[in-house]
């Protein structure tokens, strides 16, 4: 069996897996040190402590690509939290919303076609560039002539599956 100890093919993964090993050893030195002492832990170190793994944490997953960053947005935001929702319990880092927000490093963006229609020509080749999943209740030729010109990489028309929704997802993210 070969080890890949010092010879990752994936460095920002191993850089990352090392940093977050670094904080927690850090972490647990200083719980160790507090119980010593006696003392109450120093509480809004551990805190950022806590805070910094779980930033590493969230890096080494995203070098992995063990979960992918999705941003649902929707008008109806109840509809967009449910579908967040759901796209976490398959493993997906998801945030709904109802409007665009800048996105995250390697974010998808699934979005509702109505929200994009009002868009103005900057906001709309914005979007275009990003090349989002488009979902939609509406069928219409217009409607899918719109999705078209945004370059869309998929176009969904609701009530969406999940599971399509995520294998729609898992294809934008292995286009890069």
């Amino acid at each position: 069996m070969e080890s890949d100890i010092g010879s990752s093919p994936r460095p920002d993964l191993a850089a990352a897996l090392h940093r977050l090993r670094s904080t927690l050893a850090r972490l647990k030195a200083e719980l160790e040190l507090a119980e010593l002492d006696g003392a109450g832990p120093p509480r809004e170190r551990l805190l950022d402590d806590v805070r910094e793994a779980l930033s590493h944490l969230s890096a080494a997953e995203d070098a992995s690509h063990l979960r992918g960053s999705v941003l649902v947005v929707d008008d109806d935001v109840r509809l967009a939290e449910i579908t967040a929702r759901g796209l976490r319990r398959l493993g997906f880092d998801a945030d709904a919303s109802s409007s665009l927000r800048s996105l995250r490093d390697r974010e998808v963006l699934v979005v509702d076609l109505s929200l994009l229609e009002a868009l103005d020509a900057a906001a709309h080749q914005d979007v275009r560039a990003i090349r989002p999943i488009v979902v939609t209740g509406a069928t219409d030729q217009r409607s899918r002539a719109l999705a078209a010109g945004l370059d869309a990489s998929d176009y969904l028309v609701k009530p969406i599956e999940l599971d399509e929704l995520a294998a729609a997802i898992n294809h934008r993210m292995a286009e890069g």
